[in-house]
Parts: C-alpha cells; structure tokens; sequence
C-alpha cells in the first residue's frame, strides 16, 4: 500500500477544517502532520478538536518535512504566507485565490512565480460530473467546444470551468459583465436555515468572456447560490456537432441525432447494501469517472477536494503532474476581477497576457 499523503494545514477556520475532516475519514491515504494557528487560542482549539500538532509558527511546521502545506488563510493574508513557505523551501497547495488583487497576484508571481513550488486548490474539474463532462468533450462527442455556460458558482470557479471545457489556456480575453437586482426567497445560507424567510434583494451577475477563435464562456451567478435549494445549478457545453446540457448529451451521428444521458452509478439505494456512495458516471455504456474513494461516503465537493489532495501529493513526490499551477490560478483570479470591473463600470474589461502565461 501506498503510505499516506502527508500535509500540513496552516489557518484554523472553517475550509482548513474541510482539509482536517477529509484526513480523518481516510487515514490510509491523507495523513496531517501538523496545523498552524494564528493564536494560541486557536491553536489549543485545534489541537482539542482534532488531537493533532498545532503550532503558532510557520516554521515549526515545515521542520516535520511534510510533502506539502496547505495555505488555507484570509486573502490577505495568503500571499505573505505562500511566500514564506517557498522562501522555506516549502510545497505549497494554496486555497484560492493565492492573491486578492490583479497587482497581488502580479507581485505573487514575480516573487514565487518560478520556484516551482505552489500549487492552487481548485478544485471544480475534480468533482464528479464535471470531471465526466470534460472527458465526454475530449472523445470528441460534441466535436470542438466552442462555449461554456456556468450558473452554478461565481468568479474564479466559474472561469476555471469555462477555460478548462473550451481549452483555452492563457488566451486574451474581452469581459462583459452587467448586474441585475430583484427580489429572491433564500432560505438556507453559510449559518444555516433562515426561519420564516421573505424575499429579499439579491443581485445577479450575467458576464460573457470572448476568448477568441469562436470559444466564449458565460456566466450567470445570483448572489448566494452555492446555497440556495432554490437555485438550480446549470452548465452547457456547445460543441460544433453537439452540445451537453447538464447530464444530457446531444451530436449528430451517422444515424442522425442522438441523446444520451450521463448516468450515475449510486449506491445505497434502496436495497443495495453497498453503503452510500457516487461509484461512477458513465455515457454510452463507458465508465468516464470512477470514484476512487469509494467507502468513504464522501460529498461530490469532498470527492473533490479529497482527489485534489491526493494529486498534490503525486505531484510533491515527483509522480504525477501538476494539479492546478499558480499561472492557471492568477488567470482564472484575473478573469474574475475582470468580470468585477466590467459590472462596475458598465464597460468591457480586456484581460491581456501576464507574465505568468
């Protein structure tokens, strides 16, 4: 057996307890060395709670050679952070975004950008249906991809989806984006259920990114839709002989048209006595994902991370690529900023090669 991915998590809020809770559940494969707190009221909270090293100072940390860290701290904080790490001789797996502003991430780059060491946590291709879409695209199913619509998460999530599914790499792109205010019943946020809720103003963001040669993305993200039960959650893949809506594929084929579904292989139903799980999406009678922690009864989003984690530590130990660099993590934060200022300002944003591409 393969020994454990052994990680060190700095931050003591709530993502570093996702990177906590997933370790726990599966000890054979994510082992955490050590977690670093900012007080010593947070560090002996986490100790308590986890029954882990905890540690106020960086260092400390990285003196337990872990194979990677995760940077799991406020914006601002983060890129002092994955700096010291590097400066360290440290493997970063940094939460996103690695900076908060176009001029962080530039200065991010120009300080971290070539030592080789930062990888970015996102995490949206990893989860199940979108790591099945992506391989449905790359058999050629729906021919060339020419446009990606996300309504499902916001920013730098959103965009990662769309550069991904189109391959669009470090392309230049030109932002549109406008705001649109109306009343919507919310009734389930990050602190949980609202009682009584009433329809309140919530802002939607709609944003077309042009990344030429024919491929766009657009975005449409309503404010707190990641929680909504209300809100569905929406993807759409347009190909040049085809296109995949959600769970439905749709290309002409020698006999015409043909849909078909992508199907999900769950267990736990009804009398199946496997346990609870997402074992795998197949289309057209192929597996096209295979869950590989099965057992675990992980979240789709746990899948996710949990993959995400495990990835990072092939790539630390020189056995597998990168899983998503600090350059694809600078673009995606880039195109998300400019998404911010188009709406803003009411005009088109022209996102431009950086130094990282």
């Amino acid at each position: 057996m393969t020994d454990p991915v052994r990680f060190a998590v700095v931050g003591s809020g709530w993502r570093s307890k996702f990177y906590l809770r997933l370790a726990a559940t599966a000890p054979e494969r994510l082992k955490v060395v050590a977690v670093v707190s900012n007080s010593d009221a947070a560090a002996d909270a986490m100790a308590k709670e986890w029954g882990l090293p905890s540690y106020r100072s960086l260092d400390d940390a990285v003196a337990l050679r872990p194979e990677f860290t995760v940077a799991a701290v406020s914006w601002p904080a983060m890129p002092g952070v994955v700096e010291h790490l590097v400066d360290a001789g440290a493997r970063v797996l940094a939460e996103t975004p690695p900076a908060p502003t176009a001029d962080g991430l530039r200065a991010l780059w120009q300080s971290v950008g070539s030592s080789g060491l930062v990888q970015v946590a996102e995490q949206y291709m990893l989860m199940p249906g979108h790591s099945a879409r992506q391989a449905v695209v790359d058999r050629g199913a729906i021919g060339a991809p020419t446009a990606v619509q996300v309504a499902s998460t916001h920013l730098y999530h959103a965009t990662a989806i769309m550069r991904a599914l189109l391959a669009a790499g470090m392309a230049e792109a030109t932002v549109t984006a406008r705001t649109f205010d109306a009343p919507q019943l919310d009734p389930l946020g990050f602190d949980g259920w609202v009682q009584d809720p009433q329809p309140e103003p919530r802002r939607t963001t709609i944003a077309t990114l042009d990344f030429g040669d024919g491929r766009m993305g657009l975005y449409d993200f309503v404010q707190n839709q990641w929680w909504n039960p209300l809100l569905a959650r929406r993807i759409v893949i347009r190909g040049t002989r085809g296109e995949i809506v959600d769970d439905v594929v749709t290309r002409m084929t020698v006999d015409g048209p043909v849909t078909s579904p992508l199907s999900y292989r769950r267990t736990g139903v009804d009398m199946n006595l496997e346990g609870n799980d997402l074992m795998s999406v197949a289309f057209d009678g192929e597996v096209v994902y295979r869950n590989a922690w099965a057992g675990t009864r992980f979240s789709e989003d746990d899948l996710a991370v949990a993959e995400m984690l495990a990835k990072a530590g092939a790539w630390a130990r020189g056995e597998g690529p990168e899983p998503y660099s600090l350059a694809e993590a600078c673009q995606d934060h880039l195109l998300g900023l400019a998404i911010e200022e188009s709406a803003r300002s009411g005009q088109d944003v022209y996102v431009k090669k950086e130094a990282w591409a």
